[in-house]
């Protein structure tokens, strides 16, 4: 100041108001350069609040550029942001505790940097969304970045190739040094212009012990200020400078290409390819100029939404093994499910993207004796996420320190799920329906009857056989055979035929078959009750009756709500019992009215919580339904949620629901207290529900497709072939009886046709030899041989046969007399 200042240069990035106001009250110009990273700050802010960001992460390459950006956020700009000067492991970990997450990341560095800087965000597992994050190249070296083909969808701003020639005061295109400064270039041209101004309109030298007159130093002053708005007017209108309004700071104009995928073409198919990025775009003086037909992606919120597996309404997906199914890209769990489905609708109508996000501990909430809640609702209250969306039930405890949408599910309670019994098949089970002594009584009546009715035929005087004058036609003899026979087909609907004719053998007859209608009647009546109850077994009917009983066992989730529950109406009943006991036994009034025959207090809850306890809770709902389906006697019943029992139910078989639903409760999206989204979460379900949107997506998970291929086990069932296929099999052993008997029939009448009686005659006197005719034999026929009335003796002496010109010789394999009238001569 003592040799004198004709200008003031301020190249610092702070806002210099007291070096303003020095050189205006010393009548000095005053220009304020910026040579920091501030202008490419400026820049990008205005790219993301075209977008409609309102937060970001700026990473910057070392912490004297973070310093300067920190600056201009406090002093000149509208978005919420945080800076971190270098990237490495402890950042990292920062950026990823961050809540809410930021709607963008910003990176302003050169290109070596900008590799360097990105392959630590990749390796740290930053970059899950791609085009949230924004890329600023501070040189022109960007045909070394190397990670552009890796992530399209990242938004980068490099300066334009004619940015060099502006700067150069050159025309383009031109050759730019290597490498080449912005900044630099931007320095030499404002000093170029300050000295040209100099030459044209000189100012004098304002020294410090200047004793100039007050008169005169107020025309220098004036002077200088006109000057110095005419050079600052001049520097306006010039390509190569931008003057920002708000602060009056000298800034280089860089022209900034903005290079991007199309926001009016198709990304959502996995299968297809990204677009590449193109130039869509520019950015000057804070001003952005895009392509025709072109246009930015607007800023999508993003949401940390909590979730926990819950059966149909959200778990991970699996494969058939058993194994977690994870995202390729993300390395996520696949989530599905009736919430998950309902979270996509609500991203894509209130436009906004999520993560899933489970529960550091716990599962939907639990309070501890010190406050504390863990679970969904301990994660909400903490701000770990922004919503949860799972079935979740809304309940007086929970809306202390969480807020609740609208509900968007029907009522659902609590309710009790148990195993069909499995039947015991047999083919021969109407053979059941009778003891075994019983049929063994009937095998026994049948038995005597035949032989009775055979002994009366034979010893009556009156019968057919005794009787031949009173029956002259033919009539039926009861042999021993014929009375089993008739015994046994007087069971059957065609009677057992022609009865007998004595007195004695009738009133046997209608003895027996009185015995035969009353069996006939026993058993068709009660194989009728047996086969109809057998289908009708329901072992409980409601909660009230699983408690009177001690054969099957029932349990819950451990610490669900079912469990709570039954804790909170154990409690209640103990409280109730001890203001009883207090009551009758501590009143100072008249005793009498408290004189009950029964006790009015029950004690079902209490009952119930110990049986289950006794019985051990599991720890997850599916280890309950495969408890229930192992156990084939019915015998193990799970009380669980009822929309979860009854999507079980429909994809099972072998489960039945049991009872109505109890202890009902609404689900319900939660949120933060105090939450905006509460709000407008409400008015989207409420125009999901006008466009039945919530019928479709319960239909789709609770359909009945499943026990469409179920057996049909109700009432209306007929009698199926496993219980009466014995009658068939009787049947088809009959006719295989039949077919052994007609086998045996037809061997027995060959071997008593091939062992008929035969005769030889030989000439008298060659008895010892051979007949002339050997082998000849003479059959006799079955009538002839029944005609035969006396054989010959063959032991009568050789005279006897006096006048007999031959002797006989008669060889029989039986000795059997000759008939007389049988004459043997020469000739038979």
């Amino acid at each position: 100041m003592f040799e004198g200042v004709s200008v003031l240069l301020d190249t610092t990035w702070i806002d210099s108001r007291y070096l303003a106001s020095a050189a205006e009250e010393f009548g000095i110009p005053y220009f304020h350069i910026d040579l920091s990273v501030q202008t490419y700050v400026k820049l990008l802010e205005s790219f993301l609040l075209a977008r409609g960001g309102n937060d970001v992460v700026y990473i910057l390459p070392n912490y004297q550029d973070a310093d300067a950006t920190i600056y201009l956020l406090i002093t000149d700009s509208y978005l919420r942001a945080i800076v971190f000067g270098e990237l490495d492991g402890d950042t990292v970990d920062r950026i990823k505790d961050l809540r809410p997450y930021p709607s963008f990341y910003a990176v302003i560095a050169g290109t070596m940097e900008m590799n360097t800087i990105l392959q630590k965000a990749i390796d740290g597992g930053l970059v899950r969304k791609p085009e949230k994050w924004n890329l600023l190249f501070t040189d022109l070296q960007t045909d070394k970045y190397t990670l552009g083909d890796d992530f399209p969808q990242m938004n980068r701003l490099v300066l334009d190739s004619n940015t060099c020639c502006i700067l150069l005061q050159q025309r383009f295109p031109c050759i730019c040094p290597d490498p080449f400064d912005p900044m630099d270039a931007h320095l030499q041209n404002v000093l170029e212009r300050i000295v040209q101004w100099f030459i044209k309109d000189p100012i004098p030298l304002v020294r410090a012990s200047n004793c100039t007159p007050e008169s005169q130093q107020q025309e220098l002053l004036e002077h200088a200020i006109a000057a110095q708005t005419k050079l600052m007017n001049e520097i306006a209108a010039m390509a190569e400078f931008w003057i920002t309004p708000e602060s009056g700071m000298l800034r280089p104009n860089l022209n900034l290409s903005i290079i991007s995928q199309p926001a009016n073409q198709n990304t959502t198919s996995a299968a297809a390819q990204p677009p590449p990025a193109t130039t869509i775009g520019n950015v000057a003086k804070g001003q952005i100029v895009l392509v025709k037909n072109e246009s930015l992606q607007p800023s999508k919120r993003f949401f940390r939404v909590g979730t926990t597996e819950s059966i149909p309404w959200a778990y991970r997906k699996r494969d058939p093994n058993g194994n977690i199914l994870r995202n390729s890209t993300t390395g996520e769990p696949i989530w599905e499910g009736y919430c998950i489905d309902f979270l996509h609708q609500l991203s894509v109508v209130m436009n906004f993207d999520y993560d899933l996000v489970s529960p550091r501990n716990g599962t939907f909430g639990l309070r501890d004796a010190d406050g504390k809640w863990d679970g969904l609702v301990g994660d909400l209250v903490v701000g770990e996420i922004d919503f949860a969306i799972a079935s979740l039930k809304m309940t007086a405890e929970r809306e202390e320190v969480v807020d609740f949408v609208a509900p968007y599910f029907e009522q659902t309670g609590i309710l009790i799920a148990m195993r069909k019994p499995v039947r015991e098949t047999s083919l021969f089970k109407f053979m059941t329906v009778l003891r075994l002594e019983v049929w063994l009584s009937i095998l026994l009546a049948i038995v005597a009857t035949a032989v009775m009715l055979w002994l009366l035929d034979k010893f009556s005087p009156y019968s057919a056989k005794n009787n031949k004058d009173a029956y002259p036609y033919e009539c039926r003899k009861f042999t021993l055979k014929e009375s089993f026979w008739f015994a046994l087909t007087s069971f059957t609907p065609q009677g057992g035929g022609e009865a007998p004719k004595a007195l004695s053998g009738r009133t046997l007859v209608a003895a027996y078959w009185l015995f035969v209608v009353l069996m006939l009647a026993t058993f068709t009546a009660n194989l009728a009750a047996f086969l109809t109850v057998e289908r009708m077994q329901t072992p409980v009917q409601s909660l009230e009756q699983l408690s009177r009983q001690s054969r099957i066992k029932y349990t819950v989730v451990k610490d669900s709500d079912t469990h709570d529950y039954f804790r909170n109406m154990k409690n209640a009943e103990d409280v109730l019992y001890q203001m009883w006991r207090n009551l009758t036994l501590s009143s100072g009034n008249d005793q009498a009215q408290y004189r009950v025959w029964d006790y009015p207090i029950k004690e079902q809850y209490i009952n119930i919580l110990s049986a289950i306890e006794s019985a051990n809770p599991v720890a997850t709902a599916a280890e309950g339904f495969r408890r229930v389906n192992e156990r084939l006697d019915a015998d193990f019943a799970f009380i669980h949620d009822s929309a979860e029992i009854r999507y079980e139910i429909s994809r099972n078989c072998n489960f039945t629901e049991v009872g109505e639903v109890f202890a009902e409760q609404p689900y319900g999206i939660a949120v933060q207290q105090g939450s905006h989204l509460q709000d407008e979460l409400s008015y989207f379900i409420l125009e999901l529900q006008k466009e039945r949107y919530f019928e479709s997506l319960t239909a789709k998970f609770w359909n009945n497709s499943a026990r469409s291929q179920c057996p049909n086990t109700d009432d209306s069932e007929g009698i199926t072939l496993e219980s009466l296929g014995g009658v068939f099999i009787a049947t088809l052993v009959g006719l295989a009886l039949a077919m052994i008997t007609l086998l045996g029939e037809v061997i027995y009448y060959r071997r008593k046709e091939t062992s008929r009686n035969f005769i030889k005659v030989a000439p008298f006197g060659n008895a010892d030899k051979p007949m002339a005719r050997d082998g000849k034999r003479i059959a006799l026929k079955q009538k002839s041989i029944a005609a035969v009335k006396h054989l010959l003796d063959l032991d009568t002496p050789a005279k006897a046969l006096r006048g007999a010109t031959t002797t006989v010789k008669i060889n029989t394999k039986k000795e059997k007399p000759i008939p007389k009238e049988i004459t043997i001569g020469n000739k038979f």
